[in-house]
């Protein structure tokens, strides 16, 4: 079980349980391994949150167990947050994302694994 709360520029998460779940690696990519939304940041976003919801349902956790996200996007700038929010908010409803969100870190990197690769999800769950 886990609580999140947030104001101003502080946020954080509670949690109570014996079961961590640690999700990595989230892109965007069908199971065959194929690309999904190539340059498109807030379809890429999009799919790799489908793809954490999936990774935390086979260890019978969803968003609402979810303590903390950090988001790896590559060339990262202010600029971006408008497509990087479409993304979060296309499928929020759709994979349980809670209001607010967990307590997540989007961090800035040059490049990922795979040129065509923008942004990679990880997620920590913590199960009773």
């Amino acid at each position: 079980m886990s609580s999140t709360w947030s104001s101003s520029s502080r946020c954080g998460a509670v949690g109570t349980g014996t079961k961590h779940v640690h999700v990595s690696g989230q892109i965007a990519r069908r199971p065959d391994g194929t690309p999904v939304a190539p340059g498109d940041l807030a379809g890429q976003v999009a799919q790799a949150l489908r793809n954490t919801a999936t990774g935390l349902a086979g260890a019978d956790a969803t968003f609402a167990d979810v303590l903390r996200l950090t988001f790896y996007v590559t060339q990262w700038g202010p600029e971006k947050i408008g497509d990087f929010m479409a993304g979060v908010e296309a499928v929020a409803e759709e994979t349980g994302l809670p209001a607010p969100l967990p307590p997540a870190s989007l961090i800035g990197v040059d490049y990922l694994f795979e040129p065509d690769v923008l942004v990679e999800v990880e997620a920590t769950a913590l199960l009773a």
